[in-house]
């Protein structure tokens, strides 16, 4: 493994960690959600002092399941640096520009294969 590819793994390996927490917290979070409105029989849908405990729960799990699809991105992009292909675009075989991968760490595909989606 070059030094390239080391400082690229690093990277992407400090951002899954980051994010493997992140989901861990949303999850708690949600659980935690869960169990407060298992307890309480309040009519949150009527309650005129804010959100209702179903629309903070969808909300959280829309968080939630952006994180958990950010870090399977990440695990594959870790995968990629492994098999020798990060950085390269799945679609077209070009390289991906450095600075969609600054942008986007993840990325499968380069600029113009990602508009044509």
């Amino acid at each position: 493994m070059t030094s390239e590819s080391s400082a690229i793994r690093a990277d992407l390996r400090r951002r899954r960690d980051e994010t493997a927490a992140q989901v861990a917290a949303l999850e708690d979070d949600l659980r935690s959600l869960f169990e407060a409105s298992r307890s309480s029989n309040a009519d949150d849908e009527h309650d005129p002092e804010g959100s209702t405990i179903a629309f903070e729960r969808a909300q959280l799990t829309a968080v939630l399941d952006a994180a958990r699809r950010r870090l399977a991105d990440l695990d594959a992009a870790l995968d990629r640096v492994d098999a020798g292909g990060y950085g390269v675009c799945e679609r077209c075989s070009r390289p991906i520009p450095a600075e969609r991968l600054a942008a986007r760490p993840s990325a499968r595909t380069c600029v113009a294969c990602a508009e044509r989606r």
